[in-house]
């Protein structure tokens, strides 16, 4: 498995022979995600309107996977793929551009590929999709595994928890050993009911945002929230927007607050799962609750100044030329530079210059 655009392990000091292979393992549905940008407004009945930027990538569950494996976690999903040629493409930049292990998806004959249609304006997005629910693999789809109730052996895996539903694989990985993060959506019941979420229980982590931590515990206060979360779980972070993101770890009692990062955002698809991606990586590399939240946010914020989901998640060598060009700011505040003097010894000699641009606006070129 690939280790990141840079071949940067942020695991490397902490890896022995016995590990398991893989670092991360996640599920859930591939869409091929088309992005417009640059719209001044929302699309007006009637009109056309053009956008001054546009950029195509696998979407959905492929936005944390191709998150994770920049960072340089070694990354399993386990998905359904059309045999036309969107998830072709899908496949390919997944598993040859990225390095994304797909060994345990398959691809399903005769099945489109989900297609969701996104439009960014106004720092906020709106989009439209399509697609129907894969069937079921063949026996023969992925030999000697039931997809997905057996996962492979990893540190972590990343679970998006429904109201009312238990994934299977979910506890199983648990009893394996692995970690697992999960986030949550809107509870279109409107219950917001914890108990409703019965995979909780097996979860390391839950990163629900401010107004979901709040609704789930009844609060007024996304930082009694998170302390509320953490009587029901090791740790809850709970992102904050523009404000930055509040950690609670229930085991020592452990609190974090850090600040987000002030910029231009161009596209916020795909940013959330950034943010977990980056959580992961820190928690699997021990590091402290404070550098995990700020380094999170640091990946979610140069996240949306690119185009795109999947396309947008930095890697090491971004990292790095943010860092490089930030310090050389002669009104940056010192402190503020401080919080972030953790990646100093992590991060390669940056090698492209900032910022970056990388969206592609099509789903490839032919030969």
């Amino acid at each position: 498995m690939s280790t990141g655009s840079t071949g940067i392990d942020p695991l490397v000091g902490l890896r022995v022979p016995q590990d398991p292979a893989c670092d991360v393992f996640l599920t859930g549905t591939v869409f091929l995600d088309i992005i417009f940008t640059g719209l001044d407004s929302a699309p007006v009945r009637g009109t056309e309107s053009w956008a001054r930027g546009m950029g195509s990538s696998p979407g959905g569950v492929a936005n944390m996977a191709t998150a994770l494996a920049r960072l340089g976690l070694r990354t399993s999903m386990a998905a359904a793929f059309g045999d036309d040629h969107y998830g072709e493409y899908c496949r390919d930049a997944l598993e040859q551009g990225e390095g994304v292990d797909l060994s345990m998806s398959y691809t399903v004959p005769g099945w489109h590929s989900p297609v969701t249609v996104s439009m960014a304006y106004e720092g906020e997005r709106t989009m439209v999709s399509h697609g129907h629910e894969a069937p079921a693999p063949a026996t023969d789809a992925v030999p000697g595994r039931t997809f997905p109730h057996c996962p492979p052996r990893a540190r972590a895996a990343v679970a998006s928890l429904v109201p009312g539903r238990s994934e299977p694989w979910v506890a199983t990985a648990a009893r394996n050993g692995a970690l697992i993060f999960a986030d949550v959506g809107w509870d279109e019941t409107g219950r917001w009911d914890l108990d409703a979420l019965p995979d909780l229980a097996h979860c390391a982590a839950f990163l629900p945002n401010a107004e979901e931590a709040m609704r789930y515990t009844r609060t007024d206060c996304p930082r009694a929230a998170a302390h509320a979360l953490a009587e029901r779980v090791p740790l809850a972070v709970v992102t904050l927007g523009a404000e930055g993101a509040y950690a609670v770890d229930g085991t020592t009692g452990t609190t974090a607050e850090v600040p987000a990062i002030e910029v231009e955002a161009l596209d916020p698809t795909g940013a959330g799962d950034v943010f977990v991606a980056g959580f992961v990586t820190g928690t699997l590399a021990d590091w402290p609750l404070a550098d995990r939240l700020a380094f999170a946010g640091l990946t979610a914020a140069l996240s949306v100044q690119e185009f795109g989901g999947s396309l947008s998640a930095p890697g090491w060598s971004e990292i790095a030329a943010w860092w490089q060009q930030v310090r050389t700011h002669a009104d940056q505040d010192p402190a503020a530079l401080e919080r972030y003097a953790f990646l100093e010894e992590l991060l390669p000699t940056a090698s492209r210059s900032w910022p970056l641009r990388r969206a592609v606006p099509t789903i490839g070129f032919r030969q």
